[in-house]
């Protein structure tokens, strides 16, 4: 694999809007429970690579995920369904970004689309030495993107309280 981790200069000092990053997937037999519904565990997993995109977009840098935040799980997605994933980053901090990740099913058939899964994923940006490095400053623009700007802060603030109050 090449060196892709080189970034952008002064990441910093710029500021950026983030924008949905949307991909699709079908659910297959070897990706259900019992039941017949989509594995919570391969959601995860769909969440987390999507996320890495959009992370990746919006600071030009490769990041890692350091945690997986609040997800809820809504509306099951059965087998066969189209599965729809969108994620942006909702949050900028110094070196971190809170991406929220919206996993919708769809019915093949009858074109019925619903929110399935709403969550957060907490991502570190890192440099070519692979420490911690700047990310852009997020622009938020709309009514839409302030909501989930201000969740995000609230999950950032709960990473670090719970990170201070950690006994290792």
């Amino acid at each position: 694999m090449g060196d892709f981790a080189t970034g952008t200069a002064s990441a910093k000092e710029q500021t950026r809007i983030s924008e949905w990053i949307t991909t699709f997937d079908t659910v297959f037999p070897n990706h259900v429970n019992p039941l017949g519904t989509l594995f919570g565990g391969r959601v995860l997993e769909l969440m987390d690579v999507n996320a890495s995109i959009a992370c990746w977009r919006f600071s030009r840098l490769p990041a890692v995920t350091a945690s997986s935040e609040p997800v809820d799980f809504r509306a099951p997605i059965f087998l066969g369904e189209i599965i729809e994933l969108r994620s942006r980053v909702a949050y900028a901090g110094r070196t971190s970004m809170i991406v929220r990740c919206e996993v919708f099913g769809e019915n093949p058939s009858t074109g019925e689309r619903r929110l399935c899964t709403v969550g957060h994923m907490n991502f570190v940006a890192l440099g070519p030495d692979k420490r911690p490095t700047p990310v852009p400053k997020l622009r938020v623009e709309t009514e839409l993107e302030r909501y989930h700007w201000e969740i995000a802060k609230t999950i950032r603030e709960g990473i670090a309280k719970r990170r201070a109050q950690a006994p290792f």
